[in-house]
């Protein structure tokens, strides 16, 4: 054994680990397999709730595009177990510092860590529209650039729920000539001069009104109807969820967060390290915009980085 495998030995905490990841999707299951390769004492707390659940492939993802996610998160748990790094299912409730970080756990467990990774992801909510749930993931989408290939060329409707869903409505016609936006929650007046110059050259159809309930037929969106009894036929409605970052964990340790259109995040530089010391952010827990690659990506920096940060700690510490 070398003297830096036996710094990292006596300065795991008692009973503990060196590095706990909250999360154990894209974000969290990468920074440990960085962590996992550089012989850190690595736990990965798992709750089981990836945000891309309901689709049956993720998309964009060089070498993995059309894997499903549960193929992509059963691997990467495979590889991180030949490093020696543990997962619990389980869910991290609480967090307290004293030095060392101590992560309360849904089961009673108490585990310790001189680092964390918080990879919490989001939570989408979905506007009250009787129907849309049960389809989203499949034929109700958030995401052009996960599922506008596979749905190309088909009649697309959009679900207004604030005026960025004009945004959405203009990205989407790249993949469909053939797109009404559906103002549902917006009034037509809080559209602006541009707004509506560019749906025209886009061709994009606006038509006023709440939605009442998507239609479907055999197991297959066909439309949605309005409040007025008006019905429009669909094969596609993107959907603007309202994202939730689930950063309850960050705020009890007191990280800087910033208000942004979809939600609070915390403070990080370009590692991922928060304003709390020993704190790292990955993937969707970091921002909105985070997909499966980026997320990846954001892990492995953060598990690069705090392998570095301890050793040098250590070394420093004599």
């Amino acid at each position: 054994m070398t003297e830096t495998h036996a710094l990292n030995e006596t300065r795991t905490p008692d009973d503990g680990y060196e590095v706990i990841v909250i999360g154990g999707g894209a974000a969290g299951l990468s920074a440990a397999l960085i962590l996992g390769r550089a012989r850190r004492r690595t736990l990965v707390i798992d709750a089981g709730e990836p945000r891309n659940a309901p689709s049956a492939h993720m998309q964009g993802y060089l070498s993995r595009d059309g894997m499903a996610p549960a193929e992509f998160l059963a691997i990467g748990r495979e590889e991180i177990a030949r490093y020696g790094v543990e997962l619990v299912r389980d869910r991290a409730v609480g967090v307290t510092r004293d030095g060392d970080f101590t992560v309360a756990l849904e089961s009673g467990r108490a585990v310790r860590a001189r680092r964390l990774v918080v990879a919490t992801g989001l939570k989408d909510e979905l506007p009250a529209v009787p129907g849309l749930a049960e389809r989203f993931g499949r034929d109700a989408l958030h995401c052009p650039y996960c599922h506008g290939w596979e749905v190309r060329d088909r009649a697309f409707g959009v679900l207004a729920t604030s005026p960025l869903s004009v945004h959405q409505a203009l990205m989407v016609s790249q993949w469909s000539a053939d797109v009404t936006l559906f103002l549902h929650e917006v009034d037509e007046a809080e559209l602006s001069d541009d707004d509506l110059r560019r749906l025209a050259r886009a061709g994009v159809k606006v038509v006023p009104g709440a939605v009442a309930e998507v239609l479907v037929e055999d197991d297959r969106l066909t439309g949605v109807r309005l409040t007025d009894g008006s019905a429009h036929a669909r094969e596609v409605l993107f959907v603007a969820p309202r994202a939730v970052p689930r950063t309850g964990l960050l705020r009890e340790l007191g990280a800087e967060l910033t208000e942004t259109p979809f939600g609070a995040y915390p403070v990080v530089d370009p590692t991922g390290l928060t304003t709390v010391p020993g704190v790292w952010a990955a993937g969707n827990a970091m921002g909105f915009g985070e997909q499966v690659v980026n997320a990846a990506a954001g892990g492995y920096r953060a598990g690069a980085t705090i392998n570095g940060e301890l050793l040098m700690t250590d070394l420093d510490a004599g």
